[in-house]
């Protein structure tokens, strides 16, 4: 292999390195733990869907303190977009 061969291999991988580096830096979640909690909040709500009873309403108001919370993330994420 001649030598500008191997100067046009290393600056090609250095370029896809690059690129790929860029890449994971404009598409990484701004914010993992919210939206990890958006999904144990959804998890959360489908187990209490499919809950056998309603254990005199306090099933009914965990459904609804997970949509005020649910709503509450969206909030945090759209004010943080301003």
């Amino acid at each position: 292999m001649s030598i500008r061969n191997r100067w046009l291999t290393v600056l090609a991988v250095s370029a896809l390195l690059a690129l790929g580096l860029a890449t994971a830096a404009f598409t990484k979640e701004r914010h993992p733990e919210i939206r990890a909690a958006q999904r144990a909040l959804h998890n959360a709500k489908v187990h209490l869907a499919h809950a056998d009873r309603d254990f005199g309403g306090h099933r009914t108001k965990a459904v609804q303190l997970i949509d005020q919370a649910q709503d509450e993330l969206r909030q945090a994420l759209e004010y943080d977009r301003k």
